[in-house]
């Protein structure tokens, strides 16, 4: 096995995958973690392991994570019955092609659509969504969409089948690829909701909620979750409705009255969407947000927000002022990129500012806007 300080082992952080935690909690999983790792739970098979890396002929990124699964696999086997090995093999096989399809396009930013299977073409929110995908798409933006009918068939028909992803799921109803995606390679059929919900989350660098039944609730849901608990990267999102629709609006009531209302949320949650009826709104919503801000990550245990632009002093002084309730110490203030950025390749040329922060990802959000803002 080549050694360690002789290969590169590069964690890239990968934005909408890696969760916006800090080192202690980072380091308190991998403690736990290592307290309960014991390789496949057989030393010769560990030595097996082992021997098959060290062959010249197997050249492989990662290979520390590749022994790290290699070894799960035969801890796994040993209490596994058949049911939850196929569980596993499918899940496995089913994110590997994902990695795959998606890989040649990790340069381009792309927006998921989601929104009703059962949505006919000439309805507003079918009309509103194919308008959306065709000018982002013009701006240079890929679509992602669930590849059925309905609000999915709108995104792709829009966008084009070019500029297009499909990530469907395999259901005994509903389903079955658009034709403005069938058989194109960057079409994706899942098994498993779960392996097709981290494909979208990884992939997407925005999100637009069309209206839709109980899977679009839940992707929204779970979305704002993920986010509000810092469990994956912050992202525009768009509540888009036709005009004078009111899907949303009266999604959005309930959220105030029913969430906000009763303290179940929080009111600088309501920063993590915006709601637009028309396709210049909705569109501007997301290149927004990436009009200043690219990313952010923590290194130990400051959070470090990377931007194209750096504060002046005045608006450094601001920023303190405005968001001084998620500062737990100190300021924030302008840093250059970390070693462990370098290292990573993770935008290291961008400008940023970095704080000890109180947990608060919907003024996170806010501290977003008003970074573009300046």
């Amino acid at each position: 096995m080549v050694p360690p300080q002789e290969k590169q082992q590069t964690e890239k952080v990968v934005q909408g995958v890696e969760p916006l935690e800090p080192q202690s909690v980072r380091t308190n999983t991998a403690r736990q973690r290592s307290r309960r790792r014991t390789g496949s739970g057989d030393p010769a098979i560990d030595q097996k392991i082992r021997e098959f890396l060290d062959d010249p002929a197997i050249q492989v990124e990662n290979e520390d994570r590749l022994q790290d699964i290699l070894e799960t696999a035969f801890r796994m086997a040993r209490t596994a019955n058949r049911g939850e090995m196929k569980l596993v093999a499918r899940s496995l096989r089913e994110m590997g092609r994902s990695f795959r399809v998606f890989a040649p396009y990790r340069g381009t930013r792309k927006v998921s659509i989601f929104g009703s299977a059962r949505t006919p073409p000439d309805d507003p929110a079918y009309e509103i969504t194919r308008a959306f995908a065709r000018e982002i798409a013009s701006r240079g933006w890929m679509v992602i969409t669930g590849a059925g009918p309905g609000i999915m068939q709108a995104g792709h028909e829009g966008a084009g089948k070019k500029s297009s992803f499909g990530v469907g799921i395999m259901l005994p109803f509903e389903q079955g690829a658009n034709p403005f995606i069938a058989g194109d390679q960057k079409l994706i059929d899942f098994k498993y909701f779960f392996t097709r919900k981290i494909a979208f989350m990884k992939e997407s660098d925005a999100f637009v909620l069309c209206p839709g039944g109980f899977g679009t609730l839940d992707e929204a849901f779970e979305l704002l979750t993920l986010m509000q608990t810092g469990k994956t990267a912050i992202r525009p999102v768009v509540l888009l409705d036709p005009p004078r629709g009111r899907y949303w609006s009266e999604w959005l009531d309930f959220v105030r009255d029913h969430l906000i209302g009763a303290r179940l949320a929080s009111p600088e949650d309501l920063a993590f969407f915006e709601a637009a009826d028309n396709v210049e709104h909705a569109a501007s919503v997301i290149e927004r947000f990436y009009s200043n801000y690219d990313s952010a990550r923590y290194v130990g245990e400051r959070l470090v927000v990377r931007m194209k632009r750096a504060p002046s002093p005045g608006q450094l002084a601001w920023l303190n002022t405005e968001f001084a309730d998620i500062v737990k110490s100190g300021e924030i203030e302008p840093v250059n990129a970390s070693p462990a950025e370098v290292k990573d390749g993770d935008v290291p040329d961008l400008a940023r500012i970095a704080w000890l922060p109180r947990h608060n990802f919907g003024r996170i959000r806010q501290m977003i806007d008003a970074i573009n803002g300046l």
